[in-house]
């Protein structure tokens, strides 16, 4: 069972058609009046919460308050933090303001996205892997693949995305500067700027189990942060940032496929483009590619529901961010020419048909030809206002049961 991060109230909700008209994968019906999310088809995209007028859709996560019984904190920032605070010319102040607010230590995302990109380029050099090669960095693309493009699965690249790679990073820094920690007395908190990534912790990638204990929202975390900075701003910190320009480019969209030196690449962000992309890349209607970088929020991570900032706001501050920084402070040793095992996701998540009608071919074939006469018959309008998001969907849900009869739809019943 595939545990979801995005939960709608049902109290604010007024079944107004609007996420039923911009989930990407049509797992959103409107019913009794208030929205319902089918779990087989929600890939915590956030894209309903993004464009819910009522606040009626949000993002579940932990909160830090609620996990002090570890002994000791590892904070994860994800790089997109950078990019949510005004005149910030010092990464290191903010890191110090995770150690005010209570964490132990502070081991950045962007540090471990920085080998990461040194792997993919180890990666593409792959004889024999299936091209375009697309980056398993956004959790809701990967889903979506796994829902919906059963024949690009193998193109998903197997690397282990940058929050996996930091968590087994900082989990062995902590235990050789404290070896008195056990495991279980480490605790490891995903600073999260989306849903999705939320669900990933709570999933894993394929067979793989997420090493991260705790997900937090970066929201959460900003207004906590707001008072310790001015403090730290008076400081000296006490921490250094161990990120480069590299590791904080993978905040905004681009900055993933930029780095791995190879001018054969596509960056997409925003859902609707990310499924055009896709479309193409499976239709075979695209150049010939290496690397396709696929981000489902707008701008990139800085796009995310569980942000503070406008993602274009953040992305023109990440770049002043960048400007005094060293290239990148995580590169590959010398002799090393291979992606650590550990590094690896042995396998791939399964494809999940969200379009079988039946395990039956016969019985599939039926309802098929059930449901484009049932469509045929319809305005072909895709209002919404039946509570489906298209009239091929209204049709679909007729022939499921999911809808009791046609007069649901209220062009046809005004018609008549």
């Amino acid at each position: 069972m595939y545990a979801h991060s995005v939960e709608l109230d049902v109290s604010k909700c007024t079944g107004c058609t609007t996420c039923l008209r911009h989930c990407p994968t049509e797992a959103i019906r409107i019913r009794g009046g208030h929205a319902v999310i089918n779990e087989d088809r929600c890939i915590d995209c956030g894209e309903c919460i993004r464009v819910c007028p009522n606040n009626a859709k949000k993002a579940m996560c932990s909160k830090f308050e609620h996990y002090q019984h570890y002994k000791y904190k590892i904070a994860l920032p994800a790089p997109s933090l950078y990019g949510q605070f005004d005149n910030l010319d010092d990464v290191d102040i903010i890191l110090q303001g995770l150690l005010d607010i209570g964490f132990d230590d502070v081991f950045e995302v962007a540090q471990a996205a920085e080998l990461v990109t040194e792997y993919t380029r180890l990666y593409l050099k792959t004889p024999g892997i299936k091209k375009p090669v697309i980056s398993s960095a956004c959790p809701a693309v990967v889903r979506l693949i796994s829902l919906r493009y059963p024949y690009l699965r193998d193109n998903l690249m197997p690397i282990l995305p940058p929050i996996e790679v930091a968590a087994m990073m900082a989990r062995a820094k902590a235990k050789q500067e404290h070896p008195e920690l056990e495991d279980s007395d480490i605790g490891l908190y995903f600073i999260s700027p989306c849903a999705a990534k939320v669900s990933y912790i709570r999933n894993g990638f394929g067979k793989y189990k997420s090493k991260i204990d705790v997900v937090i929202s970066l929201k959460d975390v900003y207004f906590k942060l707001l008072g310790a900075m001015k403090k730290s701003e008076t400081e000296s910190p006490t921490i250094n940032s161990k990120s480069g320009m590299i590791g904080i480019s993978w905040a905004s969209s681009g900055g993933e496929s930029s780095a791995i030196l190879n001018d054969k690449y596509l960056a997409a962000d925003g859902i609707e483009n990310v499924n055009k992309v896709l479309d193409a890349i499976e239709n075979g209607n695209i150049p010939q590619l290496e690397f396709v970088e696929l981000n489902a929020c707008t701008g990139g991570c800085v796009g995310g529901v569980m942000t503070i900032e406008n993602p274009f706001i953040a992305r023109t501050r990440l770049h002043s961010v960048r400007r005094y920084l060293p290239v990148s402070q995580n590169r590959l040793s010398g002799d090393m020419s291979y992606v650590p095992e550990n590094c690896y996701s042995s396998e791939l998540p399964e494809y999940t048909p969200i379009a079988r009608l039946s395990e039956n071919f016969s019985e599939s074939m039926r309802m098929m030809a059930q449901i484009e006469k049932i469509r045929s018959a319809l305005p072909g309008i895709d209002c919404g206002a039946c509570g489906s998001p298209s009239c091929r969907a209204f049709a679909e849900d007729l022939v499921r049961g999911m809808v009791e009869d046609v007069s649901a739809c209220k062009v046809m019943k005004k018609c008549d």
